[in-house]
């Protein structure tokens, strides 16, 4: 089974369509932002710096920029070496004809490049700034470098995570970067919002922490009521039960979740154990979490005597809420990631075909497109600042003089 094809399409043009955004950012959660406001039709031009452009680039597998495809698709890209005697200018010339400036310095490097954001709105009224650091641009931290592994370390998210009675454990991925950046899209679709309801420009101040503190839920609330920091618990959870990963008895893993009384009480009939509905121990989910490990050994060893294919024949009969738990392999032959097109195969000038996530979400109306692929370091400088109005002769002083690449 392969991915369905698509072909880049210029005429794709969603609902973000004639909107102009400069983006300063480098490695994810910027990126993360510009590819949703790319994705539904926005002029993003990606501003790299020389000479290397975007540190992501440098994430390689197997020699490939494989992050650079997938998350600077329907981009342009200007190389401008920030440090060179007319870098400033460049920048206030492509920030005059744009409508969005993403930018994740070190709060005051900004300023200090002649970017204060309010004088910027004193100059382009209408300009919406996001500004992503790590820990927000006032507080105590203000000025630490934020990456998100840090991040994940200090919102309590990585304390969560990991084995019972284990060590704690970070995620394998960008998991701050990933989650700031789509509360990045939807912070400058809000202020876009305004915008367009007379009340101008303004500045966002979007923190990788504060983004990943959000998501973790009722986290100080229970603290206050408790006292007591939630241990891990590994594949369970703190809140329902059952809510695992079972292994199967040919070497695969089930997850199961419990969340609703009724999908319990479904999984408990299915494996014939009806008795459970009413057992005291575990009749309502908060005893059910109380004797959590009884649970989880009880359907554990239900799920342990039969196949993959079995359990899920069993369980998707009764209705219970389970699926498979996949790696890629196991997502490159299911059909529904191949109908859907979760994922979809694009020319590559380099591999020939690559694979990349599609747009997400589905607009019926106005859908997102794929207009382009990741663009070459400095691809677009000459169109860039063309349509920013700079003149040939101009250009090429710049790049003569290594402004520009």
């Amino acid at each position: 089974m392969s991915w369905q094809n698509t072909q880049w399409s210029k005429d794709n043009n969603g609902p973000l369509s004639g909107l102009k955004v400069l983006d300063l950012s480098r490695l994810v959660a910027g990126n993360m932002t510009s590819l949703q406001l790319a994705d539904f039709g926005a002029a993003v031009t990606k501003i790299e710096p020389l000479p290397s452009g975007d540190p992501l680039r440098a994430w390689r597998q197997q020699g490939v920029s494989t992050f650079w495809k997938a998350y600077a698709r329907n981009k342009q890209s200007l190389a401008l070496d920030f440090r060179a005697e007319g870098a400033t200018a460049v920048l206030e010339k492509l920030i005059a004809s744009t409508d969005i400036v993403i930018e994740n310095f070190r709060p005051g490097t900004f300023e200090k490049m002649g970017f204060a954001p309010n004088d910027l709105l004193k100059r382009y009224p209408d300009l919406i700034i996001l500004r992503v650091s790590g820990f927000g641009q006032v507080g105590p931290y203000a000025n630490r470098p934020g990456f998100g592994t840090l991040i994940e370390g200090m919102s309590g998210f990585a304390a969560r995570n990991g084995p019972a009675g284990g060590e704690p454990l970070l995620p394998p991925l960008a998991l701050a970067d990933m989650i700031t950046g789509l509360y990045g899209a939807n912070a400058v679709s809000m202020a876009l919002h305004a915008r367009n309801a007379g009340r101008g420009g303004q500045v966002i101040d979007l923190s990788l922490l504060d983004a990943m503190t959000s998501v973790l839920g009722p986290e100080a609330l229970d603290f206050s009521l408790s006292g007591k920091p939630k241990p891990r618990v590994g594949n369970g959870s703190n809140t329902s039960s059952p809510r695992n990963a079972y292994v199967t008895s040919d070497g695969h893993w089930i997850v199961v979740s419990g969340s609703m009384q009724s999908m319990a009480e479904r999984l408990f009939r299915a494996i014939g154990r009806e008795d459970m509905i009413t057992d005291p121990r575990f009749a309502k989910n908060e005893n059910r979490v109380a004797n959590r490990s009884e649970v989880d050994e009880i359907v554990g060893q239900w799920f342990a005597c039969r196949s993959r294919d079995e359990v899920m024949g069993i369980m998707t009969e009764a209705g219970v809420t389970v699926a498979p738990l996949y790696d890629i392999s196991d997502i490159t032959d299911d059909v529904h990631f191949v109908e859907r097109g979760i994922y979809t195969q694009v020319p590559d000038e380099e591999l020939g075909q690559a694979a990349i996530h599609a747009p997400v979400p589905r607009l019926s109306k106005t859908p997102a497109g794929l207009r382009s692929a990741a663009p070459a370091l400095g691809q677009h400088t000459d169109t860039v600042l063309a349509d920013a109005g700079f003149e040939a002769e101009a250009i090429e002083r710049l790049r003569a003089k290594g402004v520009v690449a």
